[in-house]
This record gives C-alpha cells, sequence and structure tokens, in this order.
C-alpha cells in the first residue's frame, strides 16, 4: 500500500513510527504526553489484527479457517468484525475489491509476509484465474461462524488495516482523551479534536517518505484518507514487475493508468476500499468516484494529476 506521511500539526507531538504488518506504521497526538501510550495500544490493536486475520501465520484465525476444507469454523468477535467490513467493502465497490483473491495474490509471489517476499523470481507458470466471488462466503455474525468453500483463501490485508485504523484512532482519543491521528501504511483515521490548522499530510507513494520530501501535501479534521498505488510493494516474475492489487475479475494484477490514488472519506475503511477499487477501473474510476462524491486524487503513470469531487487542484 503505498501512502502519506503525516507531518502533524501546531500544538502536535512528534510522530512515533515503527514498522509491523510489512509496513511502516506511525501514530501521532495532540497532547505530546500521550504519544508513549498511543503507541502502546496501536501495538496492541496490531498483534490482535495479526493474531485474527493474517494469511502468513500458521496460527491466525483466517489459517485455521483456510485449513477447514470448506467446513464452517467459529471465528471470534475480531475477525467478525473485520469479514464483515470485507464483505460491505466488497459490496460497496460492486465485487472490485473482493477478499477472495487470496489464491490469486499468493500465485503471483506474495505468498510470506512482504518483507520477506522474494524481489525476484522465476516466470509465472500458470494462467491468473479469477477470484472465486465474496458471495460465496458465508458469515453468520450473530454465531460467530465463517464458512469459505474448499481452495478459496481470504486476503483480508487491505481492508483489515484500514478497519483496523480507524478503530485503533478513536480508542487512542477516547481513552487519552487527545486527538490522534494513526497510519497504517498509507491507511490514515484521525479521531478527536485535531490540532490547529487540522492535521497535515504529505502524499507520498511511499509512506515512509519524510513530509518535507512529500510531492503534495493537505490537512484533514476527521475522518480518513488512504491511498494506493502499484510502485512500491512490487516484485518481478521473470520479466513482469509485479504489484499487491490483484483485479479480482481476472486473477491478475491491476493494469490501469494510475501509479497513486488518494482519497478522502468519512473512515479510512471506505478511503481504502475506493482507492483501490479506482487503481483496478481504470480510467473508469473517475466517473466512478465523482458518482459517489469521493474526493480524490489520481496521479497516472506519466505523473499528470487528475483531481475529483472537490479535491483541491495542484498548485
Amino acid at each position: 500500500m503505498s501512502g502519506r506521511s503525516p507531518a502533524g500539526g501546531a500544538g502536535t507531538g512528534a510522530p512515533r513510527t515503527f514498522r509491523a504488518l510489512g509496513t511502516t506504521i506511525s501514530v501521532v497526538t495532540v497532547d505530546p504526553d500521550a504519544s508513549a501510550a498511543a503507541e502502546a495500544l496501536l501495538r496492541a490493536h496490531l498483534d490482535a489484527l495479526d493474531l485474527a486475520c493474517s494469511r502468513f501465520r500458521p496460527d491466525s484465525e483466517i489459517s485455521r479457517v483456510h485449513a477447514a476444507g470448506g467446513a464452517p469454523v467459529e471465528i471470534g468477535p475480531l475477525l467478525v468484525e473485520i469479514v464483515a467490513a470485507s464483505l460491505e467493502v466488497a459490496r460497496f465497490t460492486d465485487g472490485i475489491v473482493d477478499p477472495t483473491v487470496g489464491a490469486a495474490v499468493e500465485s503471483i509471489g506474495y505468498d510470506r509476509d512482504f518483507d520477506s517476499v522474494e524481489r525476484q523470481g522465476p516466470a509465472l507458470d500458470h494462467v491468473p484465474v479469477p477470484a472465486a466471488g465474496w458471495r460465496c462466503v458465508a458469515l453468520d455474525a450473530q454465531r460467530g461462524v465463517l464458512d469459505v468453500p474448499a481452495g478459496v483463501r481470504l486476503d483480508l490485508g487491505s481492508s483489515a488495516k484500514a478497519f483496523a485504523a480507524d478503530r485503533a484512532a478513536h480508542e487512542i482519543g477516547a481513552t487519552l482523551a487527545t486527538g490522534v491521528l494513526v497510519n497504517l501504511g498509507g491507511d490514515i483515521a484521525v479521531a478527536g479534536d485535531p490540532p490547529d490548522g487540522g492535521w497535515v499530510i504529505g502524499l507520498a507513494a511511499d509512506s515512509a517518505t519524510a513530509p518535507e520530501r512529500a510531492e503534495r501535501v493537505v490537512a484533514i479534521r476527521s475522518g480518513g484518507l488512504a491511498s494506493s498505488g502499484t510502485g512500491v510493494r512490487t516484485w518481478h516474475r521473470g520479466a513482469r514487475v509485479m504489484h499487491h492489487i490483484v483485479d479480482p475479475r481476472t486473477g491478475d494484477v491491476a493494469q490501469g493508468p494510475w501509479s497513486l490514488v488518494s482519497v478522502a472519506a468519512g473512515t479510512c475503511l471506505v478511503a481504502n476500499a475506493a482507492s483501490t477499487a479506482a487503481i483496478v477501473l481504470g480510467e473508469d474510476a473517475v466517473a466512478w468516484l465523482g458518482a459517489r462524491s469521493l474526493p480524490a486524487r489520481l496521479v497516472r503513470d506519466s505523473g499528470a494529476v487528475v483531481t475529483v469531487a472537490g479535491w483541491p487542484a495542484d498548485a
């Protein structure tokens, strides 16, 4: 996931940054004295998230679901909420962002934590296969039972990370009584009273980019901001450059014209769903975002910028 580096705002503490989930994580609070406690709360959220839905951990709940061979599996409350959120994202995007792409993502080489992915590998020896489709997943949220057909593997990473950003930001803000910004590798959520001037965020292809080196700076006061891109989480299979965003309609990497798409929305979950969908939709993304009144900035591979639904034009 491409992203942005938070610069905070007037009166905030310095961001606390670390690596987790194969990406750069940061949290910054309006009250500088709350930053250590905010980091501890965020780390606890990420540990729970990883144990619930990491497809790279054999002891995770989602790995247990995959190992069940199509039999219904009882799952915990957190995974219930994450799966429900991912299915809602699939519904919202008409299946353009679909959690059943797990097998396709693994088949192109993203089969372990990204920091451990082989950067140069042999050419693919198979034809990509479309995802099974989110409607084949049966979730009984009341009973806490998940039924995934045999052979179907869920990739909850994108929606799960955005869900966790929203959840962590609201808990940190409420628990510590401070405004807070949480950045999970480019999925940003804010909660509580913002600093003067709002949360200043630099847009860049890599979420580890220093704010002063960002190509564009914006500010938000509430909700979420997410970016999706194709230029950072990359690896080679033969002569092909692969990235982590798969088109569920083909099972292959998305082939659109956008190198980076940033979207602002009421939640990070919606912003992430829309930015990911835009990468997959290609040229149709501009109309799709406009019809849903989602402010967005889309950067072509050539560097040309398109803005939609009230996103301010680049100076």
